[in-house]
C-alpha cells in the first residue's frame, strides 16, 4: 500500500546525501584535487624506455610522465613542447648511465628537494638540448665523465623565495667531467649557474646567468675558455678560482652590487691566463685580481662600478688597453708589486700629450693611501671623497716607486678595439662638448635677453 509519509522521507535522506556529498567534495582543497588527478594522469616512463633497445631513437608523444627513470644503454629520446616528465622521488629525476646518451626538447619537473638533479650523467658523450628543467634542486649533474654537450636548455629554481644560496642547487655542475661543451643556456635563480671543478679543456660560452650567487664558477681547471656570457644580478658574475691556462673573453656581467662581496669578475689564483674584451659595469667592484699572477689582462671595459679594478697580492700581471670609465674608485692596489700598465684609459686622469701620439707623457699612480687607512680602521670610510681626504692623499707620497703605476696612459678611449663599448661611454666625451656647447648658447641668449628687457 503506497505510503507518502515513507516516499518523502526517502526524498528527504537522498536530498541529505546529496548535500553530504557536495560538502566533502568542496572540503577538498582545489590545487590538492588537481595533484591528485594529475598523478594519476601520468604515464609511466621507465617501462617504455625498457622496451627498446640500444642505439633507437624514441619519439615520446605528448602528455605527462612519471619518473625516476634510469638510462643504462645508449638511446635517443625526443620529446615535444607538450612532453613532461615529473618527479617527486628523493632520487635524480633521470640518470644516465650509458655513454651517447641523448635527451632533446622536453620539460622535467624536479619537485624532490634533496640533493638530486633533474638530470644526473654518468657517462660519457651524453648531449642534453633544447630542455626545459624546473627545480627544486640542482638542475643537471655530471660526474666522471667527459664530452659532455649541453646547449640551449633553459634550468629555473621553482623553490621557496625564502630559499637561501645553501639551500639550493647548482643550474649545471661538473666535477671531474673534462672536454664539455656548454653553450646557450639560461639559467635563473640557481645557487652557481654553472660550477666546473677538477673539469678540464671546456667550453662555456654564450650562457646567460639571472640572480645566483656565482655566475660562473670555476675551480681547478686547466686549457678551458669562458666566452661571451652574460650575467645580471648575480653576487658574482664570474668566479674564477686556482685556474690556468684558461681564457676568459667577450663576457658582460653588469649590476652585481647587492652584496658586501660584489664583483663582476674576481680571478683569485689564477695564473698564466687571458682576461679579455669583457664588459664589468655597474657592479661593486669591476674586476677583483688577488693572489694571480703571470696574466694578461687586456682591452676590458670597466664602467661604472664603485671600485673599477682591485688589486690584492697580485704581481707579474700585464694590464694593457683596458678602459676605466666612471667609476667610483678607478683602482686601488695593495701589496701588488711588479704589476706592469700600459696604454690605459682612466677618465679622470689629467695627461698631458706633448708630441700628440695619444699617449700621456705623465704616468698614471695608483695611490694606496685610502685602502690602507680603511684597512685599519674602517671608519674612515664616513669620509671617503671629502676634501679632506682628497688632499691628505694628494699629500701622500710615501713608497710611490712601488705604486702600481700606468706608464703610458691613453688621453682617449680606445674607439678601435674589438670591445662593444656602450654608446653612452663610447660617445660620453662629444656628448659632454655638445651638451656644454648648448647650456653656453643658452645662458648666453638669457643674459642678452635680460639685459634687453631692463633696457
Amino acid at each position: 500500500m503506497y505510503n507518502p509519509n515513507s516516499a518523502v522521507m526517502v526524498r528527504i535522506s537522498g536530498l541529505i546525501f546529496l548535500i553530504g556529498m557536495m560538502f566533502v567534495l568542496l572540503s577538498v582543497p582545489h590545487s590538492k584535487a588537481m595533484a591528485v588527478s594529475g598523478e594519476r594522469d601520468l604515464i609511466p616512463l621507465q617501462p617504455i624506455i625498457d622496451r627498446y633497445a640500444p642505439g633507437d631513437v624514441i619519439q615520446l608523444a605528448s602528455g605527462r610522465y612519471s619518473g625516476p627513470l634510469t638510462i643504462d644503454k645508449e638511446l635517443t629520446i625526443q620529446g615535444g613542447p607538450s612532453v613532461t616528465v615529473v618527479n617527486a622521488e628523493p632520487v635524480s629525476a633521470i640518470t644516465i648511465r650509458s655513454d651517447g646518451v641523448k635527451l632533446n626538447e622536453f620539460t622535467i619537473e624536479h619537485n624532490a628537494n634533496e640533493q638530486t638533479a633533474a638530470i644526473q650523467v654518468e657517462g660519457r658523450n651524453s648531449e642534453l638540448t633544447d630542455l626545459h628543467v624546473r627545480t627544486q634542486a640542482y638542475g643537471m649533474i655530471i660526474r666522471n665523465s667527459g664530452q659532455a654537450t649541453i646547449q640551449r636548455n633553459m634550468i629555473t629554481w621553482v623553490g621557496a623565495d625564502s630559499a637561501t644560496s645553501s639551500q639550493k642547487g647548482n643550474g649545471i655542475d661538473l666535477y671531474n667531467a673534462h672536454d664539455s661543451y656548454i653553450e646557450g643556456n639560461e639559467i635563473t635563480g640557481m645557487r652557481d649557474g654553472i660550477y666546473l671543478e677538477n673539469s678540464h679543456k671546456s667550453i662555456v660560452q654564450n650562457n646567460k646567468l639571472l640572480h645566483t650567487r656565482y655566475g660562473i664558477h670555476c675551480m681547478y681547471i686547466d686549457g678551458s675558455s669562458v666566452m661571451d656570457n652574460t650575467g645580471e644580478g648575480n653576487m658574482t658574475g664570474a668566479m674564477i678560482m686556482g685556474v690556468k691556462n684558461t681564457v676568459i673573453s667577450g663576457n658582460s656581467f653588469r649590476k652585481q652590487s647587492t652584496h658586501v662581496h660584489s664583483q663582476g669578475i674576481l680571478l683569485y689564483d689564477v695564473h698564466q691566463s687571458s682576461v679579455h674584451n669583457n664588459i664589468v659595469e655597474g657592479n661593486r667592484v669591476g674586476m677583483n685580481i688577488a693572489e694571480s699572477s703571470g696574466n694578461e689582462i687586456r682591452g676590458n671595459a670597466v664602467l661604472r662600478n664603485y671600485i673599477g679594478i682591485q688589486l690584492v697580492l697580485a704581481e707579474a700581471n700585464e694590464f694593457t688597453g683596458n678602459q676605466l670609465v666612471s667609476n667610483v674608485i678607478e683602482a686601488s692596489a695593495l701589496d701588488s708589486p711588479n704589476n706592469v700598465m700600459m696604454k690605459n684609459y682612466w677618465d679622470s686622469f689629467q695627461g698631458l700629450d706633448l708630441n700628440q701620439d695619444g699617449i700621456s707623457e705623465i704616468s698614471y699612480a695608483i695611490n694606496p693611501f685610502y685602502e690602507q687607512l680603511v684597512s685599519r680602521n674602517s671608519a674612515y670610510q664616513l669620509f671617503f671623497q671629502s676634501p679632506g681626504m682628497v688632499f691628505l692623499s694628494d699629500l701622500f707620497t710615501e713608497g710611490r716607486e712601488q705604486w702600481t703605476t700606468d706608464m703610458s696612459p691613453r688621453m682617449s678611449i680606445d674607439t678601435g678595439s674589438d670591445l662593444h663599448m656602450p654608446v653612452d661611454i663610447a660617445t660620453g666625451n662629444s656628448v659632454v662638448w655638445i651638451i656644454g656647447l648648448v647650456l653656453l648658447a643658452i645662458a648666453t641668449f638669457i643674459i642678452i635677453y635680460m639685459g634687453v628687457l631692463r633696457k
